[in-house]
């Protein structure tokens, strides 16, 4: 190795409680080169987040560098004042953080907040010619019409490729990418990545990449430090990371990894239909002008029309933006919509509000972040046991003996029933949730994201009780994902949908044996691939505006026709 641009050794990051300080992240020591790659792999709260801040010097209040030295060229950074800290961070050393529209202000223009950046750390350079450079250079398109644009008007993908631009303006020796692409499809995922890339190979910048993504790990990473509970257990180049690794915390990791194959296995499921959409379309009025008519429409689903089977998981998957979620919500009933929708023979209203309780006792919906869906001032054994109050099944005694009982069917002891939400993990709360879900035995449950929130150990875990329990009680899910990997492994049929609208639709082998449609091969194309041999070219840049589903009134998408290529493979006339 060369000379390392960045060195830390024997860092140790801890936080003031009532008993004294507790280490977050224990002894850590690593060395960077400038233009290598070095991953740092590991679950939530093993301290790959921690460790960034400390490098940066933004540590939270009441967490602290106890001991060790950071260097960023020969300098330690842990011994600087603040003042000196704000000169080096963007000029010497800038951070990607994982969510783009949290990290830019919603009130300056892309222009306006780039240039901000760089008169910060130089107030005589030409500002807003760097800043347009810098958006040439991470390959926006339109750059100097993103230069007069809000935040809320690029797509996830603009926005990130705006952080790197503002991480790269002044070209940085070190960049830290903290889960820089988690929130991105997997489409926008690869071309940030190839771009990170590409980047470097520019400029020479030395990356240190934060994950949990063991693909993400073997397709960027020079080197490899996997983590646990605050402490490096394993370090070594990549290659050797995948090939044979040491620790038995590194082999579970890597066998957590969702891998893509051809799509064999079981036969799809020959059952009657328990869900039935026809020529479903929901749409949204935008208003506008003095009058505040309707001038335009948001064409979230267009004539989607499939069957969900009895004890089938029927998988939605596409980009954000494709109407899977919307299409969640009405079969739930919490939208509007035209067109059919029947589950268990009960049809859902069009209105989105007046869904009988029968209806609502068939279908239950598990969200995509389980925080988020249990209210943290009530128990946990009061919020499974919540649907059975409303729909006023059994006494207290009786609801109480079902909470125990689904407690355990979901891997959880039914001596954690009188705990609240913020005494459990992740993975924990997202089986709380399914529990609740299963309360009422419904027919139809609808998973949407509900694994992409969590570490891949623990959405390997959560994905096994689905498999479980749809074999256990003959339910049916409508599972919702992006991750092609992810539903290559939990999906009997699949619909790929594109702009409200499904392009190809067909059994596990079909879409992934023999996928025939442009967009179904690109999703799966995209998925990182977790092997550090495998080689692949880069994705084509995109050079045109993002397709949106908004039309003035009057006007509308034309309709995909879907044609049948063979054994209920549909595929979309090109």
């Amino acid at each position: 190795m060369s000379e390392p641009v960045l060195s830390v050794r024997d860092l140790t990051v801890a936080v003031d409680t009532e008993t004294g300080p507790k280490p977050l992240v224990s002894d850590l020591s690593f060395k960077l080169a400038r233009g290598e790659t070095l991953c740092i792999a590991g679950e939530s709260g093993s301290g790959k987040s921690i460790t960034s801040l400390a490098v940066m010097g933004l540590l939270p209040p009441g967490v602290k560098v106890d001991s060790g030295r950071i260097e960023l060229a020969g300098e330690d950074l842990t011994r600087l004042p603040e003042r000196r800290m704000r000169a080096i961070r963007g000029d010497r050393i800038a951070m990607i953080f994982q969510e783009p529209m949290t990290s830019l202000n919603p009130v300056l223009t892309i222009g306006n907040q780039l240039a901000e950046a760089i008169r910060a750390h130089d107030p005589d350079a030409d500002a807003k010619a760097l800043a347009l450079e810098a958006l040439r250079a991470v390959r926006l398109s339109q750059p100097e019409r993103r230069m007069g644009q809000y935040p809320h008007e690029l797509s996830g993908g603009m926005r990130q490729r705006v952080m790197i631009a503002m991480a790269l303006a002044l070209k940085p020796d070190v960049l830290i990418a903290d889960e820089p692409t988690t929130a991105l499809d997997v489409t926008v995922q690869r071309e940030v990545l190839d771009l990170l890339r590409d980047l470097q190979r520019e400029t020479g910048t030395a990356i240190v990449l934060i994950t949990h993504d063991m693909g993400v790990v073997a397709e960027m990473a020079d080197r490899v430090i996997v983590m646990q509970s605050g402490r490096m257990v394993e370090a070594a180049p990549v290659e050797r990371i995948f090939s044979a690794p040491e620790q038995p915390y590194t082999r579970a990791l890597l066998a957590a990894v969702p891998r893509m194959g051809d799509g064999s296995g079981a036969a799809p499921v020959a059952a009657a239909p328990i869900a039935v959409l026809r020529d479903l379309r929901v749409r949204y009025d935008i208003h506008g002008g003095l009058l505040g008519r309707t001038t335009h429409r948001v064409h979230a689903v267009e004539h989607v029309s499939f069957d969900i089977r009895a004890g089938e998981t029927f998988s939605l998957v596409g980009e954000s933006g494709c109407g899977k979620s919307t299409i969640a919500r009405a079969i739930t009933g919490l939208v509007p919509h035209r067109g059919l929708i029947e589950v268990a023979g009960h049809k859902v209203p069009e209105d989105g509000l007046s869904a009988s309780p029968a209806l609502r006792r068939d279908v239950q919906m598990v969200f995509q972040d389980p925080a988020a869906a249990l209210n943290p001032r009530k128990r946990v054994g009061d919020l499974v046991a919540e649907p059975l109050v409303i729909h006023r099944i059994g006494t207290p005694a009786e609801r109480r003996a079902r909470v125990r009982d689904l407690f355990n069917r979901v891997g959880l002891s039914g001596e954690q029933i009188d705990r609240y939400p913020h005494e459990f993990s992740g993975g924990q709360r997202q089986r709380i949730c399914i529990a609740r879900a299963l309360a009422l035995q419904p027919k139809l449950i609808v998973a949407d994201e509900s694994v992409s929130a969590l570490d891949v150990s623990v959405q390997a875990k959560v994905l096994d009780l689905l498999a479980e329990l749809k074999s256990e009680f003959g339910i049916s899910y409508l599972f919702i994902s992006h991750d092609m990997a992810v539903v290559e492994n939990i999906s009997d049929r699949i619909a790929v949908m594109y702009l409200g609208q499904i392009v190809e639709m067909g059994s596990r082998a079909q879409i992934f044996g023999n996928p025939r449609h442009p967009y179904t091969r690109r999703l799966i194309e995209a998925v990182p691939v977790p092997d550090p041999a495998h080689l692949r070219p880069p994705a084509p840049r995109m050079a045109t505006e993002v397709p949106s589903p908004v039309w003035p009134v009057g006007e509308g998408p034309a309709r995909v026709s879907l044609q049948d290529a063979g054994g209920g493979h549909l595929v979309a006339a090109e």
